[in-house]
């Protein structure tokens, strides 16, 4: 436990955040260090309702950043420009006794590099990794230029800016870490699991591109499935923004699934289902750590893929396999993102197969590789952050 600020020294702590995750996870922080510091901080930064329900007035909205897509992005550069020198003017004028940047390196990162370059005494907290791991690896080295220490949310960043010779990095866990007991099947939930016809969830994906880019293919996949005269149940979670998109991109599929709305009955979903179809990101992670075999995919647009095809350079871009550290998902990308392709290892994983097994038997080592002991990612993150504070030579 870290020794709690003197009354009369009051710290004043520049957080930004200006996606939803990073919100949640800024507000989590905000709440340990006001815990650690006796309530003798005060926030300032960008965030949206999470941060603000912890106290944070925002410096601007952080829907303004909601851009999408490259052509979105070149269109709106001068006010992405103009929010980065107001975002780096306001840390001046704060002189805060550190910053935490979160996630969103395309514009957190800029704004640090201009803080760095006015005030280098100022201590910089980098909250969430950029995939130096998997693209731009040069990143990791340019980091130490302008930020102190990197709080990484899976277990093998600190080993990856090591051998990238990047600034200091410290595992602190990620935070479905602490939403297991929400993704983990009861006893007559795990029964439904086990039942039939078995749940089998179609995930693809959480944008509007990602809906335009997999549902077709998984809804043919399904059709093929159906074909076979393999039983399930299909049941397609999404969140209340894309449930008109996915209305209409489900018109055409042969097979109709049970559409669940929302983060609560998404998770009901996962505590039940035996088997998922999903678009690859954060979500593979996330069944994993809820058990569920899956067979994963990946499209996106041409432009798009010719510079990822050039770019990355991990043997995998599923998160469920870089952090168990074998490819026991598989994964079907871009022009393999078809139903034919699709369709056998989706059988497989809904029977008792191999494939089926060998994904229970790596999942069940995920607690163990996770592990924090028994401290909550928030908390070691705000250790952290105090640690660098008083390192600095403005905490002294």
């Amino acid at each position: 436990m870290q020794a709690r600020a003197t009354a009369d020294v009051v710290r004043n702590i520049f957080l930004i955040a200006t996606e939803e995750s990073g919100d949640r996870l800024g507000a989590n922080l905000m709440k340990v260090l006001r815990q650690r510091l006796g309530g003798a901080v005060r926030f300032e930064g960008v965030g949206g309702r999470s941060m603000a329900r912890e106290g944070l007035a925002s410096l601007f909205p952080i829907e303004e950043l909601s851009i999408m897509g490259l052509s979105g992005v070149v269109k709106q550069l001068p006010k992405i420009l103009r929010l980065i020198r107001q975002t780096a003017d306001a840390v001046m004028q704060t002189a805060p006794d550190a910053l935490v940047i979160i996630d969103s390196p395309d514009f957190t990162h800029r704004v640090a590099r201009r803080v760095r370059a006015r005030d280098a005494s100022i201590p910089i907290v980098d909250y969430v990794s950029p995939s130096v791991w998997a693209w731009r690896p040069g990143r990791a080295r340019a980091m130490r230029r302008y930020v102190d220490h990197v709080l990484a949310l899976l277990p093998f960043e600190p080993e990856a800016y090591r051998r990238l010779h990047g600034p200091p990095c410290s595992y602190v866990g990620h935070p479905l870490i602490e939403q297991i007991a929400t993704l983990r099947p009861d006893r007559s939930e795990q029964a439904r699991r086990m039942g039939m016809p078995p749940v089998l969830l179609v995930l693809p994906g959480s944008r509007r591109s990602e809906i335009r880019h997999h549902m077709a293919a998984f809804g043919a996949t399904l059709g093929h499935l159906q074909a076979q005269g393999v039983a399930f149940e299909p049941v397609l979670p999404t969140m209340p923004h894309l449930q008109q998109a996915v209305g209409e991109a489900l018109k055409s599929w042969p097979v109709q699934p049970r559409v669940v709305v929302g983060e609560q009955d998404k998770k009901a979903a996962f505590r039940v289902a035996h088997a998922a179809l999903v678009k690859s990101g954060t979500v593979t992670l996330e069944l994993a750590l809820s058990g569920v075999p899956m067979v994963a995919a990946y499209r996106v647009g041409r432009a798009e893929a010719w510079i990822l095809r050039r770019a990355i350079n991990t043997n995998s871009i599923i998160l469920a396999n870089l952090v168990i550290g074998e490819n026991v998902v598989p994964e079907f990308v871009q022009e393999d993102c078809t139903p034919e392709k699709l369709l056998q290892p989706l059988g497989d994983i809904l029977s008792d197969s191999p494939l089926r097994r060998r994904q229970n038997e790596a999942f069940a080592r995920l607690d163990a590789i996770m592990s924090t002991g028994d401290q909550p990612p928030s908390v070691r993150a705000a250790d952290i952050v105090l640690a660098t504070m008083r390192k600095s030579r403005r905490a002294n």
